[in-house]
């Protein structure tokens, strides 16, 4: 069956472009900085962020995790919402690998950390207290519904951290969402942070890979501790090259994905038993749930919706996420409404 996968925009498949050139791409030894197809996507990142150097690392997760070891020392603290990704879904890597303690703040509805409150979680110079030294955002933000920061938030942000001496890391996971979204570029979204991770593995359709920006020192720090991560890749150009492919092509047209979540809204919108969450979507993330008429729990509509040949992702005992991306075109959305509706008008 051909299914309808809605469960997340990390289930894209390469394009037929970037299937061509990762079959044609000019390749080296990257452990030795010898491979010119990393190096180019490295520098295409980099300066598509406004930063001074980028480095290519296997996941979002893996970028995160380098990123704050590379800030922190064994024992720092870092300041992060209790809906982050870093916090939810990386296995405590920081914590685990880097002895980095976290200090967890409420995420507002919108995603942002409100500014009083990090403030107030900042330690003081006590030697009873771990030190302070990073704070991390998400934009967007994932659990939060798909929101994006504003330019204007995360300057505030950085405002305070510059004002404490503190690290700034962004999890830009779906910045390129953020960015297109609010019709800024992505650069100006990032100007403030010290740090910023981009996933090219989501909705702009690469097979495998993220980039880690910042710094030409930082990146140095990271660079260590991605070898040390087991991270050091040798002809990796062949995966480099979808994501250069991603990064020159695939940006503006996320404004589609954007516009079909609009629309998968609307069609879910109008079936009894269906309760959009407020404000969605933002982005390419529709969050929904299940009125209190509905005899089924979220588990057992996931379970008949694969029967009519659609996926969608479960985060909650009555609540779902679906996503849009590349391959979900507008019979697909339609497709995908009809089986919620025949689902849930068979189970009221």
């Amino acid at each position: 069956m051909d299914f309808i996968d809605l469960r997340s925009d990390t289930v894209t498949r390469p394009t037929p472009a970037m299937r061509q050139a990762m079959a044609q791409a000019e390749v080296g030894d990257d452990v030795y900085g010898e491979d010119p197809t990393v190096n180019r996507l490295q520098e295409i990142a980099a300066d598509m962020l406004g930063k001074e150097a980028g480095l290519f690392v296997t996941s979002g997760t893996m970028g995160n995790l380098a990123a704050i070891l590379a800030h922190c020392n064994r024992g720092d603290e870092a300041i992060l919402g209790n809906k982050a990704h870093t916090f939810l879904f990386e296995a405590g890597g920081i914590s685990a690998l880097g002895g980095v303690h976290s200090c967890q703040l409420h995420n507002q509805p919108d995603g942002t950390l409100r500014v009083e409150d990090i403030e107030a979680a900042i330690r003081p110079d006590d030697p009873h207290d771990p030190i302070t030294r990073l704070i991390t955002l998400e934009n967007t933000h994932n659990r939060c519904g798909g929101v994006a920061l504003s330019v204007r938030y995360t300057r505030s942000v950085g405002d305070l951290a510059r004002k404490h001496s503190l690290a700034l890391h962004m999890d830009g996971a779906r910045l390129f969402n953020a960015a297109v979204s609010q019709g800024v570029p992505a650069r100006e979204l990032v100007e403030p942070v010290d740090s910023v991770t981009i996933c090219l593995s989501k909705g702009l359709c690469a097979p495998v890979g993220s980039v880690l920006c910042g710094s030409r020192e930082f990146i140095h720090r990271a660079h260590r501790i991605r070898k040390q991560l087991g991270g050091g890749m040798r002809q990796a150009g062949i995966l480099a090259a979808a994501g250069i492919v991603a990064l020159e092509t695939m940006v503006d047209r996320l404004a589609e994905d954007h516009a079909r979540a609009r629309r998968l809204a609307g069609c879910l919108a109008e079936i009894p038993g269906i309760v959009l969450s407020p404000n969605t979507p933002q982005t390419n993330m529709v969050f929904v749930g299940l009125s209190e008429d509905v005899a089924l729990t979220a588990d057992q509509v996931e379970h008949r919706l694969i029967e009519h040949g659609v996926k969608v992702g479960v985060v909650g005992s009555r609540q779902f996420r679906l996503v849009v991306h590349y391959w979900i075109d507008d019979l697909a959305v339609d497709r995908a409404a009809s089986a919620f509706n025949l689902v849930l008008r068979q189970s009221m």
